[in-house]
């Protein structure tokens, strides 16, 4: 097995707090598909339709047959020798009730567009499970005031100003593993799509490497994702402009409108 692509992470990276730990052990077996599947199922992770999650080759993923819609039916996620399969199965591994949510919501989508004969049979809640599936920041926070200057686009006011409000009030996880794969080799410009998740407790102890919080993180989105999904949820993150995730995060490295763009219409 390929597992030459695995020596590009440099787990020490801050953005791989939640993943590091499995990830980084997953990646020193001398099988990692095997280990993968060995963890998943001690985790005891099954689909929406109650059955195993297991990583399997890609090549067992049917022609004509949408990879949702296989992993919704079988229980098996297709999976490549590469960086973007390892760390959507990592996902899985981290925060399954979210994933088994996203998979039902496509799953159910698929079938209802073949029902219906559709010929678009996306349409715009696969399309929000996708963005959240690839691309998502799980901005976990009880600043509403953060949130709200978040969602403005007011960058200098969150990440200058506020800075010291964002340290203590907020934590960021990594949920999309498209991100976490063009963050191997981080450029500026890279950019999430935040979804917030409101705590209610104030002033309460987070930490983004430890599994319980992990867990509440896991089941409160799942929860939100079943009450309903739109792109209109997010607001867009420059995952670099994360206070102490980048080196020299100063006033002009903020006021970049080529990644830090200003709100439409404002």
């Amino acid at each position: 097995m390929n597992s030459a692509f695995l020596e590009q992470i440099i787990w020490s990276r801050p953005w791989l707090a939640s993943v590091r730990a499995v990830g980084e052990a997953i990646a020193q077996a001398s099988d990692w598909r095997r280990e993968l599947n060995r963890r998943v199922t001690e985790l005891g992770v099954r689909n929406h339709r109650n059955l195993p999650i297991q990583f399997v080759a890609q090549s067992e993923l049917p022609a004509g047959l949408a990879y949702e819609a296989f992993i919704s039916q079988t229980g098996c996620v297709p999976t490549r020798d590469n960086l973007h399969d390892f760390f959507n199965a990592l996902v899985w591994l981290t925060f399954p009730r979210i994933k088994v949510q996203l998979n039902a919501l496509q799953a159910r989508e698929i079938e209802r567009a073949t029902a219906e004969n559709t010929s678009k049979p996306r349409g715009k809640l696969r399309d929000a499970a996708t963005i959240f599936d690839e691309n998502a920041i799980l901005l976990v926070t009880s600043n509403h005031e953060l949130v709200t200057a978040l969602r403005t686009h007011e960058w200098e006011e969150v990440f200058i100003r506020r800075r010291s409000d964002f340290v203590q009030d907020c934590q960021v996880f990594l949920f999309g593993h498209a991100l976490m794969e063009k963050l191997v080799t981080p450029y500026k410009a890279i950019t999430g799509h935040a979804w917030v998740v409101m705590l209610d407790m104030p002033n309460a102890e987070l930490s983004v490497e430890d599994a319980n919080v992990w867990q509440w993180v896991d089941v409160t989105v799942a929860c939100q994702l079943a009450q309903g999904l739109s792109t209109a949820d997010f607001s867009p993150l420059p995952v670099l402009g994360v206070p102490g995730w980048w080196s020299d995060q100063d006033q002009t490295f903020y006021q970049d409108v080529a990644v830090f763009r200003p709100r439409r219409g404002m």
